[in-house]
């Protein structure tokens, strides 16, 4: 399954950024090689809009998890729309993150 993680670094070894539309990149892991990429967040800067737009961002990536500190709720609603699973309130380094999904220790959003 394809996950991402909103992050401040260049791998797994990085913490967990508390924003979802503004952090810096998105780590794309696939969560059973643990293989991954990074993803420029193009919408870091933008004036407005940017949690949709990073939402949009990873649906096209064919994302199905989000692994973030924060969401706001028009972001966390197009995630929803797009059949991603959110998970809030995350934070420590990727790696950490990704451990904890993958052994069911943390639970979706069911709100922003």
């Amino acid at each position: 399954m394809k996950g991402a993680v909103s992050e401040s670094g260049k791998d797994l070894h990085a913490t967990v950024e508390p924003r979802f539309g503004r952090c810096l990149q998105f780590i794309i892991v696939e969560t059973e090689t643990m293989q991954f990429d990074v993803l420029e967040n193009p919408n870091v800067a933008a004036a407005g809009g940017v949690g949709i737009q990073s939402a949009q961002l990873l649906a096209n990536k064919d994302v199905h998890v989000v692994l973030t500190g924060n969401c706001g709720p028009k972001a966390f609603a197009t995630l929803q729309a797009a059949g991603i699973e959110v998970y809030i309130g995350v934070s420590g380094t990727i790696q950490a993150a990704l451990d904890h999904y993958k052994n069911g220790q943390l639970h979706a959003a069911a709100q922003p």
